[in-house]
Formats: C-alpha cells, structure tokens, sequence
C-alpha cells in the first residue's frame, strides 16, 4: 500500500505536518508537546487520516515530470511508480518512455511533450488534469547541455538551449501553477546544476542557462511560499545520465589561446562520461525525500563532488565579497 513504509510526521509552529501526504496534510495540536505521537486521542485522529490515504492510490501524489526518456528524469519516473504512485511521464518521443508505465496504466500516464512547444505543454497538463485532477510535484527536468567558449558560441545553439533549459521550464511551471494555486499545495522542483552557481570554462552559456533557473526559482519561491507552494532547485554534479554523452551538444574551440582552458574541459567532459560517481537512482530517491518534508528546501545539491565544490565556492565567494565592505558601503550617500 502507498506510504505503508514511510509514514513521517514533524511539528511546526503548533501544527503537525504529516509528511507522507501529498498535501502535506497540517493538524492543529492541541497540547504543548507531542512526544512521538504518545497521547492516545491524537494518535487515533492521526490513524484515521493515514488510513484513508492508504487504501487507495487516488490518494497518492500525483507527479509530473519532464525529460524522462533518460537519466535522472527516467530514473525518478520509475520510483515514483515503484511506490503506487500516481504520475504523468513525459518526453518529446512518447515510445521511449511507454515502459516505464506499462502494467500501471490505472495510475499513470506517459505523454508526448516538447517543453519548447507551448501547444504541447497545454495539452499535457490538461490531460494530466482530466485524468488526475491535480497535480502535487512538478519536476523540470527537461535540458541539455551546450558547451562552447563565450567567443565561439553558435546563435543557433544558443537560443536552442535556453528555448529548453530555460523559457520552455518558465512556460511549464506557468501552466502547472493555476492548479496548484487552487489546491494551495504543491512542490515545484526544478532541475538546475552545480553550474547554477559556478560557471565553469567552456560551459559559459549552459551557466547562463542555469543561472536563470536559479534566480527565477528565488522569485518564484517568494511568491508562492505563502500559498503553501514549495521551490527547490536541485544541482546535481556529475552523474551517470546521457548528459555528457549523447545529449551533450559542443562547439569545440579552434583557437589555441582557450586549449588549456574550455579545450581541455570539452574533452575531459566527453572522456568522463559514464563513469561519474553520481547514481541517478539515488538521485531520485533524494528528491522524493525532499518533496515529502513539510517545508521544501531551496537547494539539494547532489553527489559529493557537487556538495563539496559549492559549499567551497560559497565560502571564497563570501569572503571576497566580505574583503571590499568599506568600499561597498562608501557608496551610500552620507547619513544625516
């Protein structure tokens, strides 16, 4: 049965968030302290609640998810149905992801859906709405990468990239939150990087593409955080997907002077792929981690490499912005 395994509570402000359900569920708690759930009448209150909503998988999450035909998208897809969840799977070939719902077709759905394509967006949340009415998790997960030095970029790849990593997420995310709104519930996840906060030589332009990931989701967070919508982005470092395989568009430099620099990343980007360290299965398993916590987190950033190289960038970052404090602050106009 759905969540028989891991239902999971945790008290806030006076309200208990049952954790394990899709709307996060909030009781008011009466008594000061709740230890472990120990007062006989609550307990009782509780089992009701967590009964009904495992009898049944119309009671389980409903997710959607883009870019599943591989990697991580495919992998958290497949969780999600393992579970008894419900969930609509998407790629822009609809065959490639027919497997992962085939023998859950009662509770899931695979879709065409090109997020570059607003008609195709349109429709699938229409279906999804139809089928399911609402939709609990989003995950963007739809992208690619583009590597190139910022002289040597193609137009042409460019807008591509940021017509999928970027305006095609903005559109998603926009057709998903009237429904969500309506619900007052919700977690949007949206698949960023490492390079979301650390521009790397020769990826300048899948930077830029995940660097407005990142500001739009500090935006959008603030907007729905009182409707009791969470945003997270997620910045994997190197895993075992396509990304840096197949998926993976480059420009290669043909000027010596970025040999040692952008050159020497495109191969190494090339070479390294499909022996990264990160596990996409695990990946998958950390984001429905977080999408169950009573308040979604602003980052989960995966894989050690990931974790270790942003906490160090942040940490140089602050302290080089902390280095110019007088001549920052020399900027104001006088107090009088």
């Amino acid at each position: 049965m759905a969540y028989s395994h891991c239902a999971a509570f945790s008290q806030t402000n006076g309200l208990l968030y049952c954790n394990a359900m899709p709307e996060r569920r909030r009781i008011r708690c009466e008594d000061s302290a709740v230890d472990g759930l120990a007062k006989s009448r609550f307990n009782r209150a509780i089992a009701r609640l967590y009964q009904g909503y495992t009898m049944s998988t119309s009671n389980t999450p409903v997710w959607f998810i883009t870019g599943c035909s591989t990697g991580l998208g495919r992998a958290l897809a497949t969780l999600i149905i393992k579970r008894g969840w419900r969930a609509v799977v998407t790629a822009r070939d609809v065959s490639s992801v027919a497997d992962i719902v085939s023998g859950a077709e009662d509770r899931a759905v695979a879709l065409a859906l090109d997020v570059t394509k607003p008609a195709e967006i349109e429709a699938a949340v229409a279906t999804a709405r139809e089928k399911f009415g609402r939709i609990d998790v989003l995950v963007n997960n739809a992208g690619y990468g583009y590597q190139s030095t910022g002289e040597e970029g193609v137009e042409a790849e460019i807008r591509a990239q940021f017509d999928a990593n970027v305006f095609g997420l903005f559109a998603m995310t926009r057709a998903v939150l009237p429904l969500m709104r309506a619900q007052r519930s919700g977690n949007i996840i949206n698949i960023s990087s490492v390079a979301g906060f650390i521009g790397f030589p020769g990826s300048g332009y899948y930077a830029a593409s995940k660097h407005a990931v990142e500001g739009w989701s500090d935006s959008l967070r603030a907007e729905l955080e009182p409707l009791g919508i969470g945003v997270t982005c997620v910045e994997p470092g190197p895993f075992r997907t396509d990304w840096a395989g197949r998926s993976l568009r480059q420009t290669l430099t043909q000027i010596e002077d970025y040999a040692q620099t952008a050159g020497k990343r495109h191969t190494g980007t090339k070479q390294g792929s499909g022996t990264q360290p990160g596990d996409p299965v695990r990946a998958g398993e950390a984001m429905i981690a977080i999408a169950r916590n009573a308040e979604a987190p602003r980052h989960l950033v995966l894989g050690a490499w990931g974790f270790n190289t942003v906490v160090d960038y942040l940490q140089k970052l602050t302290k080089d912005i902390e280095s110019l404090r007088d001549l920052s602050l020399s900027a104001d106009f006088d107090a009088r």
